[in-house]
């Protein structure tokens, strides 16, 4: 019998959760890889909108710990908007703010779209979706914690690539 599995090196295979470590602060939290979402979900307070140089920005507050040194990670950040996400659920319509944020999975360091929202209630302070896994590798939905985040100073980057946006995009 000949089996069909996709065979990959470990490096490129994540499990449904894993330790990212949010930069440039170095906060190692548990990410959950979602692929029922499209957009990655980091939690925030605090959330507000104001104008920086006729621009809209956002600014909010982490409140992480850090599951390396067990330290409570609760900065105020101000990041210019990136665009604003309509969530139609249970409780109505929700929109929130989207920004940009740099994420270390593996040895890699991926700039991704963070949708902001209190996730106080949730397991997992991190949540990725298929647009941030889609450049990770393989998601084996079977395991955790496969990958250990290591970016150092010479860590590769890839950056945000807004020609892969979709504009009708509402997730």
């Amino acid at each position: 019998m000949v089996s069909s599995q996709a065979v990959a090196s470990d490096d490129n295979v994540f499990g449904w959760v894993e330790k990212a470590t949010l930069q440039p602060w170095g906060t190692e939290v548990k990410a959950k890889l979602d692929s029922g979402a499209l957009t990655s979900s980091l939690d925030a307070r605090d959330i507000e909108m104001f104008e920086k140089d006729d621009e809209d920005w956002v600014r909010f507050r982490l409140k992480l710990e850090d599951q390396e040194s067990g330290e409570v990670f609760s900065d105020v950040l101000e990041r210019p908007l990136y665009r604003e996400l309509r969530v139609r659920g249970a409780g109505g319509l929700d929109e929130r703010p989207v920004v940009l944020l740099n994420v270390c999975m593996g040895d890699t360091v991926y700039e991704e779209q963070f949708s902001l929202r209190n996730r106080e209630e949730m397991n997992y302070p991190l949540l990725l979706g298929r647009r941030t896994i889609s450049h990770l590798g393989l998601l084996d939905v079977r395991e955790t914690f496969m990958q250990e985040p290591d970016c150092g100073d010479d860590a590769d980057v890839v950056a945000h690539d807004p020609d892969n946006d979709d504009p009708s995009d509402k997730s």
